[in-house]
């Protein structure tokens, strides 16, 4: 089978790949298996040297991975060569601090010496997503490897260019041959990948119906999953908050990576004392955004990245209308090639509606009316998501209170959510389970093994 890349600015098909065939799937994870077993045994400085050198790689490649990477899927080319330069940051980031991370840890028990170390599981599968092409894979494959384990890629099928650019850069820059693998393949080979009993565990970014798919399948095999899924992320504006400030991070929030990002903005929990200041600003700050061609250096939203995608953003926006959402800025599909979708704000959001239940994976916002600070936590957390959150005050000391109460995995103070490998990342509820970056990461997939010794002779 044919896997197609097209161009989603206009519609044009980039490139033409053939499918990995089973017999090559079947090399390529019997080889991860072998690369896993000699990378194991390899001291820390070896593996920070390499991971270095893929550092290395990323920034010397800028241009030509980030241009890829804005072909074939509509990132403005400035976004990135930005997420280019996070995927070196990275990989820096667990060069240098994983044997820290990784340490033996000693423990005061009854025996003569005991302690705690963290030993690689094997071959790790990362199911991965197309809105964050090198990003989410170098999030995964970072501290995986650095842990000792071993990688197999199966990306979203519209970035396959990127895809193999990837393991181009883990290839060039001296892992054991075999150690990180990429497979052009569908969906439906993961579930036979989870079952062989050569793979050790899974992680996966992407949609609820996808990880629950893996989840079951992986669940059966009893192999443990990382699963980083959707999210309707509330920022929420107090009374006291610097409303200017706020509204312009809500523009940035939103339309990160044309708004398709997880961690984006999407439902703006306004109380009533500033909400229409609030709107007015927001209003003004979207508005002033370019939609255009990606390639574009002052471009701010480009195209979905599939044109089915666009449609399915615009039925939410409809039916949220049909339901008393009333629209402010945008909300019309451009004539003309591409899968472009304007910067669309939506006001008098309630509950009910798609654009307050559901996951609006674009640049779309919904700007909904909290009577109070306690209204406002509240319609925060009446959602089945639960990723992360913005909350905006001037108090700092309340502001502490607060984010203890917001059920997210993640709670950003007068500032916008984003992922930083210092800090661990992941969801609550049905944005998943499961930690990436910090040391939380890289311990996911590891075997915590205590080991308690007497002294000698049993004594």
């Amino acid at each position: 089978m044919a896997i197609q890349s097209i161009n989603p600015a206009t519609g044009a098909v980039l490139e033409t790949f053939t499918e990995t065939p089973p017999e090559e799937i079947e090399r390529a994870v019997e080889g991860a298996r072998a690369a896993h077993l000699a990378w194991r045994d390899r001291p820390f400085s070896e593996r920070a040297t390499r991971m270095r050198d893929a550092a290395g790689l990323l920034r010397a490649r800028r241009a030509d991975l980030a241009r890829a990477m804005t072909l074939e899927m509509g990132k403005p080319i400035v976004q990135s060569e930005a997420e280019i330069d996070k995927c070196a940051l990275t990989c820096d980031y667990y060069a240098e601090h994983a044997e820290r991370f990784l340490g033996i840890e000693p423990r005061e028990t009854d025996a003569a010496r005991s302690y705690v170390r963290y030993d690689p599981i094997g071959v790790v599968l990362a199911v991965m997503p197309w809105n964050f092409p090198f990003w989410q894979v170098f999030r995964f494959a970072a501290p995986a490897l650095m842990a000792g384990n071993a990688g197999v890629l199966k990306h979203a099928s519209n970035v396959p260019r990127c895809a193999l650019m990837i393991e181009e850069i883990f290839r060039d820059a001296g892992f054991p041959a075999g150690l990180f693998r990429t497979l052009l393949i569908g969906s439906k080979a993961v579930g036979g990948l989870i079952a062989d009993r050569r793979i050790a565990a899974a992680t996966l970014t992407g949609s609820e119906q996808a990880g629950i798919r893996i989840a079951e399948r992986a669940g059966h095999e009893l192999k443990k999953t990382v699963l980083e899924l959707g999210g309707s992320d509330p920022f929420i504006v107090l009374g006291d908050a610097d409303v200017d400030v706020a509204a312009k991070v809500a523009a940035d929030a939103r339309l990160i990576n044309s708004g398709q990002s997880c961690i984006a903005a999407k439902r703006f929990i306004v109380v009533e004392p500033v909400q229409k200041l609030f709107l007015d600003r927001f209003t003004a700050e979207l508005g002033a955004r370019r939609m255009g061609d990606p390639l574009g250096r002052d471009v701010d939203v480009g195209p979905q990245a599939r044109v089915d995608l666009r449609d399915e953003l615009h039925h939410q926006v409809e039916e949220s209308i049909k339901r008393g959402a009333r629209r402010v800025l945008g909300g019309v599909v451009p004539p003309g090639p591409g899968a472009f979708y304007p910067p669309t704000l939506l006001e008098a959001v309630e509950r009910g509606m798609p654009a307050f239940d559901e996951e609006t994976f674009g640049p779309v916002a919904a700007v909904i009316r909290a009577k109070d600070e306690e209204d406002a936590i509240e319609l925060a957390n009446d959602s089945s998501f639960g990723l992360g959150a913005s909350l905006w005050t001037r108090d700092l000391e309340r502001a502490e209170g607060l984010a203890a109460r917001i059920e997210a995995g993640s709670v950003f103070v007068n500032g916008a959510v984003k992922s930083d490998p210092r800090l661990p990342f992941g969801g609550i509820k049905r944005s998943g389970y499961g930690r990436e970056l910090s040391e939380f990461g890289i311990r996911e997939f590891t075997n915590i093994k205590s080991v308690w010794m007497a002294a000698a002779g049993g004594r």
